[in-house]
């Protein structure tokens, strides 16, 4: 293939896979070939040498997101103490493990039941490698146990794609939950590592800086920060060259074979992207509940995360946020009106409901009625 050729082939690829772009209208989509719509607002940073994150933050952030921001900041000061520790930490920390299954299934098309598998891994290796109130624990320094613990979870990750990627839809999630399942009962069975069923209690972070990182404002920020950080990175890498080209293996993986791209290492790496961000919730986790037991990382707990990331939306990066809201909130306050025993009762209908009326999550619901509103007010508004 000459060079024009392979050139008019890859813009040709790029055109089709921006066109399947979450939150791309269908009629907006590029020719093949054709040059991608310019942005209705002049872009100063467009012929300068402005940083790449700089011109990032000008396409990308809008109004509603500093909006956003400011509500973040503000709540922990306007809100009690539960609700900043118990609502808002947990809420980010499970969202940034929702995170990394929407960044699979969302964006490359493999639904991996595994991901609180990897969050787990690096929360027992918190425990083990670090302090807690179990003699198991190794005692050793927290800035040699958190890379560490995030890079055994992440490698464990690329474990889990390496096995997977090779099948697609129901088989992926079936050897994605063997291998979770198989660690529970690793978990659960082995005393000399793992503790057995009593696993590792008193797991707290360590004190910085005179700060008590467990407290529920520090706890808070820190987890906002990393969220923030987990939220923007993904962002950042579904517009990637690397974020587009698997997207394009998600529309078609013959395809892009044909055009040269490696589709298991996208596939193998995505999964390492996404066991980072779930090694990162997992060590967030472990610090919000104070231990890490086989109950932890059980059947329920991997079902749990695909429920919320399908709660929000998985075609896009806030959408486990919100998911994880909606689930924290349920999980707290349903028990005041129902018995704590049928509370994933509620759960499976919050879930059976968005999966009916909109399988795009509340995200889908909140663009359809959106547009919606848009073309009534444009018929009433044609009409007068």
């Amino acid at each position: 293939m000459s060079a024009a050729q392979w050139r008019k082939a890859m813009n040709s690829a790029a055109a089709d896979t921006v066109g399947r772009l979450p939150g791309v209208d269908p009629r907006m989509r590029p020719a093949a070939g054709a040059a991608p719509a310019l942005p209705a607002e002049p872009d100063p940073y467009a012929d300068q040498d402005a940083p790449r994150w700089l011109k990032f933050l000008w396409r990308h952030v809008s109004t509603r997101h500093v909006l956003a921001l400011l509500g973040l900041l503000l709540f922990p000061f306007v809100a009690s103490p539960f609700l900043t520790f118990q609502v808002g930490g947990q809420t980010l920390a499970l969202g940034l493990v929702a995170l990394s299954l929407t960044l699979l299934a969302g964006y490359g098309g493999m639904v991996s039941l595994a991901q609180m598998t990897v969050a787990g891994i690096a929360g027992y290796a918190v425990a083990i490698l670090g302090t807690s109130g179990t003699a198991l624990s190794l005692g050793w320094h927290w800035g040699v146990v958190l890379p560490f613990a995030v890079a055994i979870a992440t490698a464990s990750a690329v474990l889990v794609g390496w096995l997977s990627v090779r099948t697609e839809g129901i088989y992926t999630i079936m050897i994605t939950l063997a291998m979770g399942v198989a660690f529970y009962y690793l978990a659960l069975q082995n005393y000399t590592v793992f503790n057995g069923f009593q696993g590792f209690q008193r797991v707290y972070p360590p004190v910085v800086f005179g700060v008590d990182w467990r407290q529920p404002l520090p706890f808070y920020f820190l987890s906002l920060a990393l969220a923030l950080a987990g939220y923007f990175f993904t962002k950042y890498l579904v517009r990637s060259p690397f974020g587009v080209a698997l997207q394009g293996i998600r529309d078609n993986p013959r395809r892009m074979n044909a055009l040269g791209y490696n589709v298991t290492a996208h596939r193998v790496a995505a999964y390492a992207v996404a066991g980072f961000l779930a090694a990162v919730g997992g060590v967030l986790l472990v610090w919000y509940n104070g231990l890490i037991t086989p109950g932890s990382v059980g059947t329920s707990w991997l079902i749990n995360i695909l429920v919320i990331a399908v709660l929000g939306g998985v075609k896009h990066p806030i959408g486990p946020f919100i998911g994880a809201l909606i689930f924290v909130l349920l999980q707290t306050f349903a028990i005041d009106v129902i018995d704590r025993e049928r509370f994933n009762l509620v759960i499976g209908g919050a879930f059976l409901l968005i999966v009916l009326f909109s399988p795009d999550g509340l995200l889908g619901l909140w663009s359809h009625l959106k547009s919606r509103l848009q073309r009534g007010q444009a018929v009433s508004s044609s009409m007068r």
